[in-house]
């Protein structure tokens, strides 16, 4: 028997079925109820139960902490009713709502930021207008393969959509977006998604760490909040493994230079040579450099164990787990392993 849950926030009911979870149901009726991982570790769809009860799936506690556990939280994807629900959406005041689009595109650009990521331009063809909040993703489908998730790089007031594509070894999708996708070619779009979006009305200082192709959805955050005429101070560290693999460090000099409340600090994991750059994991960068983090509020977009250490480093330097806006970018081999971990 399917049990009804209430979605405040987005003024929805919806039946969902034995074993299904609330995030599924809710996508299956075209709800845009925010995810990211669907596998309980990236935390993007947590939510309030506020009445009602729902068995939990296994999940990470990065995902969701215990105390968070004992005050009525709960992962929208590990979550199955036992009985009829009502769950909340967290900070809904604050996330602007786009409508769902699948569109049509057509590449316009294609070159290589790194030796191992694509940026790719795409021109929406049909189905638009597409509104979204910087920091968000969509998925993308090329040439029949299966769809996979990638978070715009442009600002929302920008016509081509730009997206940056880290080549997976062994991917089913990467590898054609690195070899074989040229101009022209079509892809399908369906979004916008996500919760780590930049909260227009703070007004104190923004935290922005980005690590790989990460920097994609913090370039984004960045320019636009720039753009919208933005005075806070805004920190971004940018974080890679060695030289080869920081990009687009020019571009963000040149915003620096215009505007002076922007600093960018690369740091290097693993030079592969002698530097003058700042070396170590970024978490430690954070935490020496840091003081009092009251008011500020920090996006972060990466490798996973980035993604965590760096929220770590911010809880203890006093930062609410509310002023984290992290996407942690897993791939499809990741995902699926957790999905086994976790007995999902």
């Amino acid at each position: 028997m399917s049990h009804a849950v209430t979605i405040r926030g987005l003024d929805a009911e919806i039946a969902v079925e034995p074993g299904e979870t609330i995030l599924d149901a809710a996508l299956r009726s075209g709800l845009p109820f925010p995810f990211g991982c669907q596998s309980g570790n990236c935390g993007a769809c947590k939510c309030a139960l506020v009445a009602g009860g729902v068995a939990l799936a296994p999940y990470s506690e990065f995902a969701l902490e215990e105390g968070e556990r004992l005050q009525g939280m709960i992962l929208g994807c590990r979550a199955m009713p036992v009985e009829d629900c009502t769950v909340a959406l967290l900070e809904t005041e604050e996330l602007e709502a786009h409508p769902a689009r699948e569109l049509s595109c057509r590449v316009v650009a294609l070159d290589d930021l790194t030796h191992d990521i694509r940026r790719l331009r795409l021109e929406i063809l049909s189905g638009g207008p597409f509104a979204f909040s910087a920091g968000q993703f969509a998925s993308l489908r090329f040439a029949g393969l299966p769809p996979r998730d990638y978070s715009m790089a442009s600002r929302p007031d920008e016509a081509l959509l730009e997206f940056h594509v880290r080549l997976v070894a062994g991917g089913a999708v990467t590898p054609h977006v690195r070899e074989r996708l040229k101009i022209g070619d079509a892809v399908a779009l369906a979004g916008p998604m996500g919760t780590s979006s930049w909260r227009r009305r703070h007004a104190g200082p923004i935290l922005a760490v980005a690590g790989g192709s990460g920097l994609a959805p913090i370039k984004s955050i960045v320019e636009t909040a720039l753009a919208a005429g933005a005075r806070q101070p805004i920190r971004l560290y940018v974080g890679a493994r060695a030289e080869r693999d920081l990009y687009l460090l020019d571009h963000f000099a040149a915003l620096a230079a215009r505007h002076p409340n922007l600093a960018v600090i690369p740091v290097l994991s693993a030079p592969d040579g002698p530097t003058a750059r700042r070396t170590g994991f970024l978490a430690d960068a954070l935490a020496a450099d840091l003081g009092a983090l009251d008011g500020w509020k920090a996006y972060l977009a990466g490798p996973p164990l980035m993604v965590e250490s760096c929220v770590d480093a911010l809880a203890r330097l006093g930062m609410a787990r509310g002023d984290c806006h992290a996407d942690a970018f897993y791939t499809e081999a990741e995902k699926q392993a957790l999905m086994r971990a976790a007995g999902g």
